[in-house]
């Protein structure tokens, strides 16, 4: 009865903390080439996620020669287990959005490498909390 109990609990507990682990707050700070442009990308956004997948909305600035621009982007990832994020993301700014694969290498548990291409679109960076 007791190991009953005990495997419920822990079935429980696992199924409380897995929609935790896959959701949240997270920024990122991208080295990116848009709309011709070299910049910075400084962006937040949140990951709303169930076992391995994940939807990230998100909002944010990128810096270019003197000026800056806001965009939007959302992205649908996939977190193979202790491994990549890939995924598919748009970027939208300037009233057009641009397609773009995604990938990204866990370096710690909130921080991560992340790397876009897409058409007329890259950028390399870091992200932190999703």
């Amino acid at each position: 009865m007791k190991i009953r109990i005990a495997s419920a609990l822990a079935a429980a507990l696992m199924v409380a903390a897995a929609p935790a682990q896959a959701q949240g707050l997270g920024a990122e700070a991208n080295y990116a080439r848009a709309n011709e442009r070299w910049g910075a990308e400084l962006g937040a956004g949140y990951a709303f996620g169930l076992a391995g997948f994940s939807l990230t909305p998100g909002a944010g600035v990128f810096l270019r020669d003197g000026g800056t621009a806001l965009y939007g982007r959302i992205e649908a990832a996939y977190q193979l287990p202790a491994s990549l994020r890939l995924g598919i993301g748009a970027r939208i700014s300037d009233e057009e959005a641009r397609p773009y694969a995604t990938v990204a290498m866990p370096l710690l548990p909130l921080i991560a490498i992340k790397g876009n291409v897409g058409h007329k679109y890259v950028s390399a960076g870091v992200t932190v909390g999703f």
